[in-house]
């Protein structure tokens, strides 16, 4: 076999990342801001506040989910600031589960510590989908230094 009947080298492909797009939840009992990202702009952008409850948040929900048709969804958990679990933790992490288990998604999970506080103290006007935002642009930065190393 000749330089002439080798096939030319092949250039690898980059390694698959399946979850491309996202959409992130700051839950609450009465609101929960919703944000959309991906992987290619790295940051999360708020996109509105869902004020139902029960039931009707997930109906409101999955619009939003057939709108967007995100590969996965993040979620943000409150801790005290010592990191110790309370109340709205476990409801948050609640609420991921039922996410995963009504639109058969990934959930990922952030650490949600003084989002709303930060984007209050930046002026955002809707603090709830900025928030969520906040925690998509995290759990995406996140994602980048762990594939960088």
């Amino acid at each position: 076999m000749t330089a002439a009947d080798t096939p030319p080298a092949r250039t690898p492909l980059p390694p698959s990342r399946p979850h491309q797009t996202f959409l992130a939840f700051d839950y609450g009992l009465k609101r929960t801001g919703v944000a959309s990202g991906n992987r290619l702009l790295g940051h999360g952008t708020p996109l509105t506040t869902v004020t139902a409850e029960g039931d009707a948040r997930f109906v409101k929900i999955a619009a939003l989910i057939q709108e967007w048709q995100p590969d996965a969804l993040v979620v943000g958990i409150p801790f005290h600031p010592d990191g110790a679990a309370h109340d709205n933790t476990r409801r948050a992490q609640r609420f991921a589960r039922q996410l995963q288990g009504r639109f058969r998604l990934p959930v990922f999970e952030v650490d949600e510590r003084y989002s709303t506080t930060e984007v209050l103290a930046n002026g955002a006007r809707d603090a709830d989908a900025a928030a969520a935002a906040l925690l998509l642009t995290q759990y995406l930065d996140e994602q980048e230094r762990k594939e960088s190393r």
